[in-house]
């Protein structure tokens, strides 16, 4: 039952990550996807901002989960 539950949970956090890294721009930020990109570096605001701290809670708690697996299949 707990492995279910592990399970379960890395698949739904795997899936997150997969999109909020998708969402995620190299080098134009969420601007490029509407047209607008800039060559100038700048600061993370707003949803660029939001995803990045979205991709690292939902990597860290992937994480989590997967040495939580090892712990309990053994």
């Amino acid at each position: 039952m707990k492995e279910t539950i592990i399970s379960v949970l890395q698949l739904v956090t795997a899936s997150l990550l997969i999109i909020v890294i998708l969402l995620q721009q190299k080098g134009a930020g969420l601007g490029g996807v509407f047209g607008g990109s800039s060559n100038i570096y700048s600061t993370k605001r707003g949803v660029d901002k939001i995803l990045h701290y979205a991709t690292v809670v939902i990597a860290i708690i992937f994480f989590g989960s997967s040495i939580l697996r090892l712990i309990v299949a053994n």
